[in-house]
């Protein structure tokens, strides 16, 4: 119950690991850190983001905070509430199942061509993202397996070596990487057979596209089937709360 319990709670903006800034760009720099810690879910749905406290994290003054947190608006990751304070968007299930439509599209077609520049040192790696995907799920240290699910994927899409392609799925997963913070336990995934990524990591090795196109999208729809009923469970229940 307490490992639960710690992974629903959000966490201090003070405990978040943020690099101080310095230089020109000062802004651009907060941004890229903001949108990394997005798509690894260490944001959580609706955590309120205070500036001062994120301008005191970076080191910078709140000016390019505020303007980094104005363009996460503008990619629908964050939102401005009354009384001027901003929180992490909370997608609606149909928010998501959309979102996830789309992705089913684009991280084949990632996963597609990253195969054509992959080498058996990289396709190692990513079989260690997953070892320690693993070994976190046991330990129930749910926030690291959040995080190296995401180095899984972004370790294969990013060899794509398709910077349009990414910046797309960049944008999706900014929105998609906090709803992650609901995946366990309750979420967990489950497949019908093997984990989807041995399955990704077999069609890498044999070279085989049409294997690897359906293991994307098959951990997406099966790893997903579990995750996608929590939260329409839980929407359901704001729902009835809000009444």
């Amino acid at each position: 119950m307490t490992a639960k319990l710690a992974f629903l709670h959000d966490p201090p903006l003070a405990r978040v690991k943020l690099e101080q800034v310095d230089g020109q760009s000062r802004t651009d720099r907060v941004y890229r850190q903001m949108r990394d810690r997005l798509m690894r879910g260490v944001f959580r749905p609706h955590q309120r983001l205070r500036i001062k406290e994120l301008s005191q994290a970076f080191g910078t003054s709140e000016t390019p905070v505020r303007e980094a947190i104005f363009q996460l608006i503008r990619d629908g990751a964050v939102e401005a509430k009354t009384h001027s304070y901003f929180r992490v968007r909370k997608l609606s299930v149909a928010e998501y199942l959309e979102l996830r439509e789309i992705r089913l599209l684009l991280e084949p077609q990632a996963a597609r061509r990253a195969l054509e520049n992959l080498t058996e040192t990289e396709i190692g790696q990513l079989e260690h993202h997953h070892e320690n995907l693993i070994a976190a799920e046991r330990a129930h240290n749910y926030e690291t397996a959040v995080r190296v699910n995401f180095d899984f994927h972004f370790g294969l899409y990013r060899q794509s070596r398709m910077p349009a392609l990414i910046a797309i799925l960049e944008n999706l997963w900014i929105q998609h990487g906090p709803m992650l913070n609901h995946l366990y336990p309750n979420g967990h995934p489950t497949y019908d057979n093997e984990h989807q990524h041995l399955s990704i990591l077999r069609a890498l090795r044999r070279h085989d596209v049409d294997a690897l196109c359906w293991a994307v999208r098959e951990d997406m729809i099966q790893g997903g089937r579990k995750f996608v009923a929590h939260l329409q469970e839980l929407e359901r229940r704001e729902m009835e709360g809000g009444q």
